[in-house]
């Protein structure tokens, strides 16, 4: 995962052959953690910008500041132009985990957001791609404090286990961050596993 709004984002070379041209293109800025994403087409919200499946992705052995987590304890890299994707406390964008696949699935979605007048916003070729970290991770490999400069800024980005139900209202989040969200302290939840629920 990328950030250009104060999260890391990987430096790459321009000449790396592009995964999905036709709705997404990375811009690549000089220096470590700098490079981001755009939109190339206009989706409305809630459209499905792109299914990624294996491959590209890639079970990850443990949590890095690159991988997505898809479940409880499973980790995936996505090898692909979705990596560049930063975080933003107001996305345009939404990683849905597909919970009851035999391999993992993420739906990459559009935010259902509002402009400034209210009216459904989508995104549009020249957007900055962004999603919320904590939708699909519950403690990161690297936390780091967010620059969106959004309204709803949170801070400190460390994963959702570190944020509060009132400072998660209104995102999306993933089925097994709820889940892990639903486990007390002491550990003896009641929900399902969303890990099971998968299979993987």
């Amino acid at each position: 995962m990328a950030s250009e709004e104060g999260a890391p984002a990987t430096s790459a070379s321009s000449s790396r052959q592009p995964t999905h041209p036709s709705v997404i293109q990375v811009v690549y800025r000089p220096g470590d953690f700098s490079s981001y994403s755009v939109s190339t087409t206009t989706l409305p919200p809630g459209a499905l910008m792109a299914r990624l499946t294996s491959p590209p992705l890639t079970f990850a052995d443990h949590k890095r500041w690159s991988s997505v987590q898809v479940s409880e304890n499973k980790h995936v890299e996505l090898n692909c132009d979705f990596l560049y994707i930063n975080h933003s406390c107001e996305p345009s964008l939404e990683f849905h985990v597909v919970p009851d696949s035999e391999e993992p699935v993420i739906e990459v979605r559009v935010a259902a957001r509002r402009d400034e007048n209210g009216n459904p916003r989508g995104v549009a070729p020249g957007d900055v791609l962004t999603f919320f970290y904590p939708s699909t991770e519950w403690e990161m490999d690297q936390p780091f404090q967010c620059h969106c400069g959004t309204r709803s800024c949170k801070g400190r980005i460390s994963g959702a286990k570190d944020l509060t139900s009132e400072q998660l209202r209104g995102y999306f989040l993933n089925a097994h961050i709820e889940d892990l969200r639903s486990i007390p302290a002491d550990g003896e939840g009641s929900k399902p596993s969303a890990q099971r629920r998968g299979g993987w």
